[in-house]
């Protein structure tokens, strides 16, 4: 209080670095909860997913349970391509982990089959999906291939220079080849083989440099030129000579244009298909800012588009980020307001009023620069924490700016006016004798929210940030309390204060809190015994979650990982039969956008099939994403809600072979990282005797689809023996094999643990049909 100057310039210091955090701090609608992991993509062109698996897949799998602070492995083979998941414990640096990986990489690479390229994916995950586009031709001049390759040595280099970009996935189109199809009979008659077609190719496909030469006084670069330019090119590549005759690949081969074999489809309203971009936003940027610049970039780039070509804007996360703070912020102050309505009513001094009030911005605002000094972004959960601790924070300055009134009270009831000294050591006394106090309580309830911090894995991340503004907020708010209070107090707290019997509020809940004190302190073991009834009571609805299950009929409360988040747009995954051809999984995609694109609250549709050309998206064909882009509420039929509308789509969409699944894009992100699956709840069966099963447990459940898979031929193969980490053991099972009659034999597998999955899963835990997976746990 003597120092009040200088408190007050740390005040205004304070408040002004916590407005620059607020300013740049990343913003983002809810906590990435993904782990830290690095995948490792490697491209086997045309080799089974068995040929894969085995020459590729586990190779690396055990060859990275060897690097340090990895705590599990995944593998997953598809068709020509494997994907390994190293995942990290909690607090590993994630460029650290990414460099660790690459060394143990390069150890491994030597021992992979010729052909087999392995490339570490990208540093983000599959949350940070933020932004997705689609390029469309309105003229019909240019196909897809035209978009794909606009959209590959275009597009994609310019928005992976911005900054907080860390890749631009590919979705859809064709990608140009030149494509060789050779005649068998007239390989033979020629009696030339394949191979040798195959190396005369790769031989005249190349340059060759030589020395220098002299000549002039200037010197000449020697160079042998030989790449091929076009079709014309490689028609006459030289392949062998015959009685003087010189055989080229025209002779014996049809050469031409031809897409490449591709994993996946784009198409935007069930109009057609279109090439579609993913950007993906680095791991820990500000998804909003680069959300921006991406944005900002495609508006320039729009000039630069050949005539037609058109840019669409399919999921873009801004919006749910700007509503979800907008609404959190809205509440912040309204309960601010809320707060500061009350403390006037109950001190009716405004200038009193203003001190009690001043530790929750400025608590706040100490709040969000930790967190941004920690590298936390803003989101709904870190504000709710705000949200939650204001009530808290202001109960230590007002109990003290009231103190001060009772103190100043008691000293003007004598008749004595007071000097400036004379008012100041009575404010110090006020201050002395509940600062302490007050200081120590608000500790005390920020040290509550402790255990919070030793959550791990994905609730850790979760809750973390809300437990984190929460106590920094109370723990600013307890040193403002015994600092900045006081000195405000000798500024402001002056002028008439009304005593408590002028205060009609006061008077009021004082004569309705007189006779319950009194009463409680007469009978205090009535009270005892009916606040230990109550304490019984509230227990019951909570049984199946403590107990484990009902012992006193009454209605539980259920549970769940977190609240449901209305992103307003809906993300449509449905399920089809394994091995489906892309020409029916086109098919199927633009039946379902179209029938969604028909509902009057729907703005845009953009579906998805099979696989991005990313490392986070290792989807087979028979996997459908469709992202709804869903109208302003507004605008919407009269009574429609949200559950109301996924019911009628559900209705419209009961097509044979489609398994539907209705949620939301940055939920199921989650949902995939939490629980491997794209739905918070599923079913596992696992079993040695899949045939029993099925018919002790009836035609219906896990039962009768696991028979239903052996009927079609089909199988799950269940785990053998999980690779050890450093410290781990290793477990034993049997692998369910069907035999030649469809029926499931068992066989010890101590090798590794395959597991062919018919559910689609998300990155980091998905399987699909076509697909072996490799785990190894540390």
């Amino acid at each position: 209080m003597r120092n009040r100057q200088l408190v007050l310039v740390l005040a205004i210091l304070l408040a002004a670095l916590g407005v620059w955090a607020v300013l740049n701090i990343p913003i983002d609608a809810i906590p990435d909860i993904s782990d830290v992991q690095v995948v490792i993509r490697t491209e086997y062109p045309g080799q089974a997913p068995q040929i894969v698996e085995d020459q590729v897949t586990y190779p690396l799998a055990t060859a990275m349970l060897a690097v340090p602070g990895a705590r599990t492995v995944r593998g997953y083979s598809m068709f020509g391509t494997s994907f390994v998941y190293v995942i990290f414990e909690d607090g590993t640096d994630m460029y650290w982990a990414r460099s660790r990986v690459l060394e143990y990489l390069n150890q491994v690479a030597g021992s992979l089959p010729e052909g087999a390229r392995p490339a570490i994916g990208p540093d983000a995950t599959s949350v940070g999906w933020i932004f997705e586009y689609s390029l469309m031709d309105t003229t019909g001049r240019h196909d897809l291939a035209d978009l794909r390759t606009l959209q590959d040595f275009f597009l994609k280099y310019e928005l992976q220079s911005i900054p907080g970009v860390s890749e631009v996935a590919t979705v859809g189109g064709f990608v140009k080849q030149y494509q060789v199809v050779v005649d068998p009979q007239k390989l033979l008659a020629y009696g030339i083989p394949l191979s040798h077609v195959r190396m005369a190719i790769q031989r005249s496909n190349r340059e060759v440099g030589a020395r220098l030469l002299e000549l002039g006084e200037r010197e000449f670069i020697v160079r042998g030129r030989g790449y091929l330019q076009g079709i014309d090119d490689l028609r006459k590549i030289p392949l062998k000579a015959r009685d003087g005759t010189v055989i080229t690949l025209d002779d014996v081969a049809t050469i031409r244009h031809g897409p490449e074999i591709r994993r996946g489809i784009a198409d935007r309203n069930g109009e057609g298909e279109v090439v579609g971009g993913i950007v993906l936003m680095r791991y820990g940027e500000n998804a909003l800012r680069v959300i921006e610049r991406v944005k900002a970039r495609l508006e320039e780039l729009k000039a630069s588009l050949p005539e037609g070509v058109t840019i669409n804007i399919e999921y873009d996360r801004s919006r749910l980020i700007r509503d979800a703070v907008r609404t959190v912020t809205i509440k912040l102050w309204q309960q601010l307001a809320v707060v500061a309505l009350i403390v006037f009513v109950f001190l009716l001094h405004v200038r009193s009023a203003f001190v009690a009030l001043v530790t929750v911005p400025l608590g706040a605002l100490t709040a969000l620069l930790i967190m941004y000094l920690l590298g936390v972004n803003a989101n709904i959960m870190s504000l709710g924490g705000i949200a939650v601790a204001i009530g808290v924070m202001v109960d230590a300055s007002l109990v003290m700016v009231e103190n001060a009134h009772k103190h100043l009270e008691r000293v003007r009831q004598q008749g004595t006016r007071l000097s400036a000294a004379e008012r100041f050591q009575v404010l110090l006394a006020a201050a002395r004798e509940v600062g302490p106090s007050m200081f120590f309580s608000l500790l005390i309830v920020t040290v509550s929210y402790l255990p919070v911090f030793a959550l791990q894995q994905v609730e850790g991340r979760l809750f973390r940030p809300l437990a984190m503004t929460t106590t920094f907020s109370m723990a600013a708010a307890s040193v403002l309390a015994v600092t900045l209070i006081p000195a405000l107090m000798v500024i402001f707290v002056r002028g008439r204060i009304r005593t408590e019997h002028q205060n009609p509020v006061a008077r009021f809940f004082a004569w309705i809190y007189r006779p319950v004190i009194r009463y409680t302190l007469r009978r205090p073991w009535r009270v005892v015994f009916g606040s230990v009834l109550l304490l019984v009571l509230t227990l019951l609805p909570v049984q199946r979650l403590l107990l484990g299950r009902v012992y006193v009929d009454f209605p539980q409360i259920g549970s769940e990982f977190m609240p449901p988040l209305n992103e307003g747009d809906l993300l449509y995954m449905p399920t089809t039969l394994p091995g489906i051809s892309p020409q029916k999984a086109k098919e199927l995609l633009q039946q379902t956008d179209r029938i969604i694109k028909s509902f009057p609250e729907v703005k845009s549709v953009f579906g998805k099939a099979g696989r991005a050309e990313t490392a986070t998206d290792p989807a087979p064909l028979s996997m459908f994403e469709t992202v709804i882009i869903l109208k302003d509420p507004s605008e919407w039929r009269p009574g429609m809600t949200l559950d109301r509308l996924i019911e009628e789509m559900d209705r419209a969409l009961r097509i044979p072979g489609l398994t539907n699944a209705w949620t939301m894009p940055i939920k199921t992100r989650v949902d995939m990282l939490a629980t491997g699956i794209k739905t918070p709840v599923g079913d596992q069966d696992r079993g040695t005797r899949p045939a029993h099963a099925g018919r002790d447990r009836g035609p219906s459940g896990a039962g009768a689809a696991s028979g239903a898979r052996h009927a079609l031929g089909l199988c799950r193969t269940g785990h053998g023996r999980e690779l050890p980490g450093r410290g781990g053991r290793s477990r034993r099972g049997g692998s369910l094999r069907p035999d030649r009659g469809g029926r499931a034999g068992n066989r010890a597998d101590g090798r590794r643990r395959h597991e062919r999955d018919h559910h689609h899963r998300g990155p980091g835990a998905l399987s699909g049909a076509g697909a072996l997976s490799t785990r190894t746990a540390r």
